[in-house]
């Protein structure tokens, strides 16, 4: 089948999402001067090393509005024992709901920036926001953060003392209800340089 985006589907469910996957999920917590929110974005990814660098995007909801106003956010990894609060804290809840709480998700400060953070996460990134740029059509915005700190939880570090998300089962998104759990790595060397 061939279909073009503009003109529908033809199928019972939007395929693009399961088309590209699996996504990492960003279990992103701001701060604002409405409280404090924590929700999940599928669209989000890391995008650059030095300085290190992230991206999450969607619509004009409470976190990308808390980050307009703050400038800081903060990415958590999601754990398979933590799928079931991160689902909860999607829901469509009023603004200054603090998903924290609603979901029993226990929250620690941040160091560097003024922003909670997942107590319970296997890793977690504070950022700074560099740029919000609309993306076409309106509806969504694309955040552009700059990672300043990492927290890492010693039982997501391998006897090698690398980080390892099947240790932990780390959580990506796929298409429609659908999710993956991370519970082993294929390790692959990269190619030598063919000699000039």
């Amino acid at each position: 089948m061939f279909y073009q985006p503009k003109d529908g589907y033809g199928l019972p469910h939007n395929p693009f999402n399961a088309i590209v996957a699996p996504r990492p999920i960003g279990w992103i917590s701001t701060r604002a001067s409405t409280g404090d929110n924590l929700a999940p974005y599928s669209f989000f990814n890391a995008v650059a090393y030095d300085p290190p660098q992230v991206i999450f995007a969607g619509s004009l909801k409470d976190s990308i509005a808390n980050v307009q106003e703050s400038g800081v956010f903060a990415v958590n990894i999601v754990a398979r024992s933590q799928l079931g609060q991160m689902s909860e804290t999607s829901a469509r809840f009023a603004r200054g709901v603090d998903e924290f709480a609603r979901a029993d998700v226990a929250k620690a400060e941040c160091q560097i920036i003024d922003c909670p953070r997942v107590a319970g996460s296997p890793a977690t990134l504070e950022c700074r926001m560099s740029q919000i740029v609309p993306l076409v059509g309106g509806a969504d915005f694309l955040v552009i953060g700059t990672v300043v700190g990492v927290h890492i939880a010693p039982s997501a570090l391998d006897e090698r003392g690398r980080f390892s998300p099947a240790l932990f089962g780390q959580m990506a998104r796929l298409g429609y209800m659908d999710y993956a759990e991370i519970r082993a790595a294929i390790t692959l060397p990269r190619p030598q340089d063919p000699p000039e």
